[in-house]
């Protein structure tokens, strides 16, 4: 990951010109990336397991992007974290903020679309206050952060249409994929809890709670999905670009940003990823957009973005 350049001393020899720093990307164009990347791994994780199991889906997509930070850690020459109390921590992590989420997603695509996946993923900001107001004591509750909790759910019902008796929707599938949703949220808390102050790089880190899910799923793909007996080219592509990008390439980005406009700024992707994702599946895939989805989705963001107000400094 990028970081702010440390000064360099100058050359004594006065006919050298200044090192130039290295030109970077504009970070609104980073940060519309990483909108983009994110809003479309819902399609290609619904393209994916057209030719693919879900677990198989999500080993792919867990070694794709296990492979693009081992080699961003060669280019930094960075080194995996070291202690066994630590990588036991990390597997904790990884199983609740990749493979567990990742795993429900793809099993939740098998009977939803991927336009109500991008919206339940948009949840996680709510289940995150709800989680830290029990969990971290020092998480107060404000009546803003309050009502944004419960304008959040109420936008939940509305894509879900309760009114209608969930009419034409898979309510195992739509399940999968708020749990899938609840999930990050844990691993967030289990992280700031255990895994705070560590001393590693973000980066290290990462590829080492990467590497720990690749395994994970490396154990249980051929107990319950066994191993594919045709490669479908288009679906494996699919894979590949969810892993590789959205996984792997995704975190880079993340990261850049997070260090030079600030975690606040950068969590505002939260809010572009449903929409892309809707127009990915209905405009790509063809999938059926009912009114409650789009109102629903408004609400929800508008509830996610109220729960993430902080008080002012006194």
């Amino acid at each position: 990951m990028s970081t702010v350049a440390t000064p360099r001393t100058q050359s004594p020899t006065p006919t050298l010109a200044p090192a130039r720093p290295r030109a970077r990307l504009d970070w609104r164009l980073r940060f519309g990336a990483l909108s983009l990347i994110w809003g479309f791994s819902f399609l290609l994780i619904k393209v994916g397991t057209d030719g693919y199991a879900p677990f198989q889906v999500t080993l792919g997509r867990l070694v794709f992007g296990t492979a693009v930070l081992a080699a961003a850690m060669a280019v930094k020459r960075e080194r995996l974290p070291r202690g066994a109390r630590l990588w036991g921590h990390m597997a904790v992590a990884a199983f609740f903020l990749n493979a567990l989420p990742f795993s429900l997603f793809a099993y939740s695509e098998l009977t939803i679309p991927s336009t109500l996946a991008g919206i339940c993923n948009a949840t996680s900001p709510l289940w995150g206050m709800a989680l830290s107001l029990v969990a971290l004591s020092e998480d107060r509750p404000t009546r803003v952060r309050v009502a944004g909790l419960g304008l959040g759910f109420l936008g939940v019902l509305t894509v879900l249409g309760v009114w209608q008796g969930f009419h034409g929707l898979d309510a195992t599938g739509t399940a999968m994929a708020l749990l899938a949703s609840l999930s990050y949220p844990v691993g967030w808390i289990y992280v700031r809890r255990t895994l705070a102050g560590s001393g590693n790089s973000h980066l290290s880190m990462t590829g080492a709670q990467l590497l720990l899910a690749s395994l994970q799923l490396a154990v249980v793909t051929p107990l319950f999905a066994g191993f594919p007996t045709h490669f479908s080219p288009v679906p494996l592509l699919a894979i590949a670009a969810l892993g590789a990008l959205g996984t792997g390439l995704a975190v880079l980005i993340q990261y850049g940003l997070v260090a030079e406009v600030g975690p606040t700024t950068a969590q505002m992707v939260t809010y572009f990823i449903p929409v892309i994702a809707t127009a990915a599946g209905v405009a790509i895939l063809g999938e059926s957009l009912r009114w409650t989805t789009p109102v629903g989705a408004v609400i929800v963001l508008a509830g996610a973005a109220l729960t993430q107000a902080r008080r002012k400094a006194a």
